[in-house]
């Protein structure tokens, strides 16, 4: 069951303190981080599903040869959400199953992850949640089957775990502008990127979040701050 938006503001979502406050007081674990990726599996997706399949797999092996420990959870959504494992460690990951089937509860989708991943956060002792948290979210179309979350309630669910917890989300889009769509759901527009639903297309979007993730583990060893996609990345994902 999910939890409407007045009962998700009563819940404490837990997690990362800035990086310059881990460095005087570790609450969380700075070696430790989530990603949470959550994919569309609606009917639309058929066309490119071996595509987002390999592409998923390969992201995951490149987060894996990384230092320091991974978990990762994984939703899939069409006009239903089903979180298929939560918190694995990255070792234990299996290759991605996509079955595309119904339509796009978007929003829906968004709003149960969150939720399921901050519930899961504020029950651990502080000292075992993630320094890190990155969720990632994957869609070929536009909203069409949500019942429970709107766009508004979205979007003011991820503005208050960017700014009160330093989340950090990233969103994909195919079919539709996905800087525009992102952005009236709360992703940053460097963060959102419209990709070609193709083999080109899907392979590259996933090549470019993976090179994100890279940087972002640069900026926590001294690094400037950790940029989004570049224009280099959004054209290869247009096939460009």
């Amino acid at each position: 069951m999910s939890v409407p938006l007045g009962m998700v503001r009563a819940i404490i979502f837990t997690a990362p303190v800035p990086t310059h406050l881990l460095q005087e007081d570790p609450l969380t674990n700075p070696q430790l981080s989530l990603v949470a990726a959550l994919l569309d599996r609606s009917g639309s997706m058929h066309t490119i599903a071996d595509d987002t399949r390999g592409g998923f797999d390969s992201f995951i092996a490149k987060e894996r040869a990384q230092e320091g420990d991974t978990v990762v959870t994984l939703a899939q959504f069409d006009d239903r959400y089903e979180l298929v494992y939560s918190s694995n460690p990255i070792d234990e990951v299996p290759p991605l199953v996509l079955e595309p089937r119904a339509s796009t509860a978007l929003y829906d989708g968004i709003g149960r992850l969150i939720t399921d991943v901050g519930v899961e956060l504020a029950a651990l002792p502080e000292d075992q949640r993630p320094g890190s948290v990155t969720v990632l979210v994957m869609t070929d179309g536009h909203e069409n089957a949500s019942r429970e979350w709107t766009n508004v309630a979205v979007r003011q669910l991820i503005e208050q775990q960017e700014r009160d917890y330093q989340w950090d989300f990233v969103f994909l889009g195919a079919n539709i502008d996905a800087v525009n769509v992102g952005t009236d759901l709360g992703f940053a527009p460097d963060k959102s990127m419209t990709y070609m639903s193709t083999t080109v297309g899907v392979t590259a979007a996933f090549d470019s979040v993976a090179s994100y993730q890279d940087r972002k583990r640069a900026t926590i060893m001294g690094a400037p701050p950790a940029r989004g996609f570049s224009e280099e990345d959004r054209r290869r994902a247009r096939g460009e």
